[in-house]
């Protein structure tokens, strides 16, 4: 599958005198191989939550899983609009990424069984789903799954030379 190139434009506002933008596949390929991403929502009263998370990279865009009950499926029926991270947390090197979309639930069983396996494929046989219902099942509980198709995404480039890099997706 072809994937979309995005352009990325450089901020110079915050990036070193030499720095240049960053390619999307660099980018691209940091989200697939990323473990943990932060996931960003708004509760209903409008205060920010929080929480880390798995994730994987699919078809260009990034599937997560919460209880149907957390905070954060709340928070998502609310409001789909939210924000995943992931990076390093050092201050003289890495790539940091941030991803801006709208998460839409999954409920398709077909597409359920091609993230589940993507999901043990990346994180191994701790994290097998059986899908039913247009869920994920595990342990006698239900999950439900999310896509975000990123609208923005802004990677934070340290090192050498810092650098902000924006690719807009719509």
């Amino acid at each position: 599958m072809a994937h979309r190139q995005p352009v990325g434009e450089l901020d110079p506002r915050y990036s070193s005198g030499g720095a240049a933008p960053l390619g999307w596949e660099r980018a691209r390929r940091l989200l697939v191989a990323a473990e943990v991403f932060w996931l960003s929502t708004v509760r209903p009263d409008g205060r920010p939550h929080v929480a880390p998370l798995l994730a994987v990279w699919l078809d260009e865009a990034l599937y997560f899983c919460t209880g149907p009950t957390e905070r954060k499926a709340a928070n998502l029926a609310d409001s789909p609009h939210c924000v995943l991270t992931t990076g390093r947390n050092l201050l003289g090197e890495g790539l940091d990424l941030v991803v801006e979309g709208e998460a839409a639930r999954l409920t398709d069983d077909a597409a359920l069984r091609f993230v589940a396996a993507s999901f043990e494929t990346k994180y191994g046989p701790d994290w097998h789903f059986d899908v039913r219902d247009g869920c994920f099942r595990s342990g006698g509980g239900a999950a439900v799954v999310y896509r975000v198709a990123p609208s923005t995404v802004f990677g934070f480039a340290r090192g050498s030379e810092y650098g902000q890099t924006r690719w807009r997706f719509r």
